[in-house]
């Protein structure tokens, strides 16, 4: 499915809210409308659903992304992509040039959650509203020009959004949860064959030996990462389920319903 392809500076003039500055013009604040129960532009590190861990990737797409996608259909598991529009010298996501908005198109037919990353992975407390503005309304326009509709949900890069920076404040505005992470595999860290034991050993301490009737985790990955793809992920999907766990979104995982995830 293909939708008319909207201009990013288009986008941010129909999105940014009014009396910030921004390089499109200057425009009145004005919060976006809240769907659900789910706090907007604040910090959330938990799942709220026992029996569930939301398995979570961020910054991809990339040449992996499908080899975790494989894997995802094979244990029939749900999962959340925190995108990045323009990172890592991929080119933008939604360029014609390049293969990401068809990898970011499966991952929508499948059944996982598409989430946003920032447009270039900038730090969002250490630079200018304007700026942080930018970063998110840039993600939104190139995911509708993919597949219609733009997230709810974002991750900070960096795991970095104060609120002395404003930018809490910013994600609020936008209509955005603050999702980070109570299970950090640090794949990103141990990517050879020789350490991604470690990324393993990390979700297996957090997991292995605990009850879902109680419990519930919120997993965060890197699908930019060829050990993630070829060797962690599969790791983690068998502990979940060999633990009795569901693997989930998560928006799954919080209980909120799928027309809260995205915005049109």
């Amino acid at each position: 499915m293909h939708f008319q392809k909207v201009s990013v500076a288009s986008a941010l003039l129909a999105l940014l809210p009014a009396t910030i500055a921004s390089p499109y013009g200057l425009f009145n604040r004005q919060g976006r409308s809240k769907l659900g129960s789910i706090p907007y532009g604040a910090d959330i590190y938990r799942c709220t659903v026992p029996g569930t861990v939301a398995v979570t990737y961020d910054d991809g797409p990339y040449i992996y992304t499908n080899e975790v996608l494989d894997l995802l259909k094979e244990f029939d598991v749900k999962a959340t992509f925190f995108v990045t529009g323009n990172n890592i010298g991929k080119g933008a996501i939604d360029s014609a040039s390049q293969p990401w908005a068809g990898v970011i198109r499966r991952m929508e037919s499948e059944g996982h959650q598409i989430a946003s990353h920032t447009w270039t992975h900038q730090d969002l407390s250490k630079i200018s509203e304007a700026e942080r503005r930018d970063e998110m309304l840039k993600n939104e326009a190139a995911i509708k020009n993919i597949i219609g509709k733009y997230p709810t949900y974002m991750r900070p890069p960096y795991s970095s959004c104060t609120a002395d920076s404003g930018c809490t404040r910013t994600m609020d505005d936008l209509g955005y949860h603050i999702i980070y992470f109570d299970v950090d595999t640090d794949d990103y860290n141990n990517d050879t064959p020789a350490t991604i034991q470690v990324a393993k050993n990390n979700f297996a301490r957090a997991i292995d030996g605990t009850s879902p009737a109680q419990n519930k985790f919120l997993a965060i990955a890197h699908d930019i990462h060829e050990q993630t793809a070829r060797s962690l992920t599969r790791f983690m999907l068998e502990t979940i389920k060999k633990n009795g766990y569901r693997g989930v979104t998560v928006g799954e995982c919080f209980g909120d319903a799928k027309d809260n995830w995205y915005r049109t």
